[in-house]
């Protein structure tokens, strides 16, 4: 069974993000590395998408709804609905990801 993964506007801003930061202060063809391992790695989603872990974070609220995958050091964070892999958000797992989480999937 096939997946179809798709990208909330939070996720699509998230990696016209990290694209500019990386084109800013490494060069274009890193940032261009980072945005195809990035996407490869949601569309790899498609075929197994259980296979991601629960983010710790969330785990720590009892919240099982959503899982992660990584390029390291990012962290794509998805759930599964239904026929759907929603990816919510794409970050750098360096970053506070509890504050990120809340405000983004808890509206906090």
């Amino acid at each position: 069974m096939r997946y179809e993964v798709r990208l909330t506007a939070g996720a699509e801003r998230d990696l016209e993000s990290i694209y500019n930061y990386i084109a800013e202060f490494d060069s274009s063809a890193s940032a261009n590395h980072v945005l195809d391992r990035l996407l490869k790695s949601a569309e790899n989603l498609a075929m197994l998408p259980e296979r991601g872990a629960y983010p710790r974070e969330l785990l720590a609220l009892g919240m099982r709804e959503f899982r992660q995958v990584f390029f390291k050091p990012y962290r794509l964070i998805y759930r599964i609905i239904g026929q759907q892999v929603l990816i919510v958000l794409i970050a750098d797992g360096r970053r506070d990801m509890q504050a990120l989480l809340a405000r983004r999937l808890l509206g906090a």
